[in-house]
């Protein structure tokens, strides 16, 4: 194998396989895992693709060569494998690779108690032990721990539904796209004896993904989901990604819904049990969000994109919710982890407990036009950054901010240029007041970005 600093990624493990990731390395990382987390059991869980059982088993021959126990739950989707190591007090790996294409695969990590492994807690020294065992051999193994196989998915089931009432919602009309992944194997279960009629689309578990990436993101993922809820008349839509940790809401229109406005959503639910209490919106977020937040009586905080910041505050601050732009939402009744599947059954409560539809619902969540994320492909990120913040520095009224690449805001409007961490891309994201304010902020950003 070569250099593992490129399958190991700022939040988990991700790359090509057999090239980047096969099954030697997967064992390595599995002892490396249970050396530096000190884990004397693991829960193993796994998605859909080809190659996901082989690649889980020998993390787990890893594993138990240093004296862990491991607990292998099979099949199950990414929230899933939290509710296990919360559940269970147990430290935990998820294979999968989300919404990448058949050929990658890769490993969510996380301690016990579903507290996250990033790049600054744990999956550095875990990524340098790995690459010395792969050099020197195994060596002496510590001992030898069980393999025993656990089936969580109606726990799982059950205890989201111990998080939301949903005894009195009237009968709803619900379409759900699986993208041939995870939720075609946890919905079933979560629904079942909700008043519900349910139309699948792509519940096939596949890791080729035949029908459209497990990606809801990207507009073009939506179609599907989009004209299935008009032609039969649903009122809602969800779309799950790949290991459905994520999940998107389209409304009876067949309109998709920003993540902003389902953020506002369920932070005001959870304000409602919890008057004053804290919630978490990373810096791309609507303004609407921390607006909402504060008229309904909490304390917004604003932190930097991706889900270690977002865990690690909503642990620091006690939040009892949060919200991303890219439809991960984190619970602290959930061990302060991201579920998709939760954050859904609170629109489905929202919408159930009235008559209205969703769109007159969502309404007064969604205050501001937004230009949803937009990569560029640029050769020097900074030197693009550097030509953006000097285009507006000498105006009025205009602040900078650096908490997460670069955030430049206006009267009525904002927006954040991002790198990526793994590709030579520029993202950004504006919002303003109305359409037209932001396409011309949108729209002069991008120029100066791609000049």
């Amino acid at each position: 194998m070569g250099d593992l600093a490129r399958i190991f990624k700022a939040y988990d493990v991700r790359g090509v396989v057999p090239d980047e990731l096969d099954e030697e390395t997967a064992r390595a990382v599995g002892a490396a895992f249970v050396e530096v987390t000190g884990a004397g059991s693991v829960v193993v869980t796994h998605d859909m693709r080809a190659s996901s059982v082989p690649l889980a088993a020998a993390f787990a021959s890893g594993a138990v060569s240093r004296g862990a126990d491991v607990v292998d739950t099979g099949l199950g989707s990414t929230d899933m494998l939290y509710y296990a190591s919360g559940s269970l007090g147990m430290a935990g790996v998820m294979f999968t690779a989300s919404h990448n294409p058949a050929r990658y695969n890769g490993m969510k990590m996380c301690r016990a108690g579903a507290v996250p492994i990033g790049g600054e807690t744990g999956l550095t020294e875990i990524r340098d032990r790995a690459a010395e065992l792969l050099a020197s051999g195994f060596g002496e193994e510590a001992g030898a721990g069980t393999v025993t196989r656990r089936d969580l998915l109606k726990g799982y089931a059950d205890h989201l539904r111990t998080l939301v009432d949903l005894s009195g919602i009237r009968p709803l009309r619900v379409v759900v796209d699986a993208g041939n992944g995870m939720a075609g194997h946890t919905v079933p279960v979560v629904f079942e004896g909700l008043p519900v009629e349910l139309t699948a689309l792509y519940f096939e578990l596949d890791g080729t993904f035949p029908n459209h990436e497990a990606n809801p993101i990207e507009p073009e993922n939506l179609r599907d989901l989009q004209k299935a809820v008009l032609d039969v008349g649903a009122d809602i839509g969800l779309a799950f990604d790949g290991d459905a940790d994520r999940c998107w809401v389209v409304d009876e229109r067949g309109e998709s819904v920003s993540p902003s406005t389902i953020t506002a959503l369920v932070a005001a639910r959870e304000l409602a049990k919890q008057p004053g209490a804290t919630i978490i919106h990373n810096l791309i977020t609507s303004l609407g969000v921390p607006e909402i937040v504060a008229e309904h009586g909490g304390v917004p905080v604003r932190t930097r994109v991706g889900h270690s910041f977002i865990k690690a505050e909503m642990a620091r601050t006690g939040a009892v919710f949060g919200g991303e732009h890219s439809a991960h939402y984190y619970f602290k009744d959930f061990w302060f982890a991201d579920t998709g599947m939760l954050a859904a059954l609170h629109v489905l409560a929202a919408l159930g407990e009235q008559d209205r539809p969703l769109s007159e619902i969502l309404a007064r969540f969604a205050r501001y036009a937004a230009s949803g994320e937009i990569n560029s492909t640029v050769a020097d990120q900074r030197a693009a950054t550097a030509r953006v913040r000097r285009t507006f520095e000498d105006r009025d009224g205009v602040t900078f901010d650096e908490l997460d690449g670069l955030t430049v805001s206006g009267p009525g409007w904002w927006f954040n240029l991002r790198p990526s961490n793994t590709e030579p891309l520029l993202r950004l994201n504006a919002e303003a007041a109305d359409e037209i304010q932001m396409a011309a902020i949108r729209d002069e950003v991008l120029a100066v970005v791609r000049s």
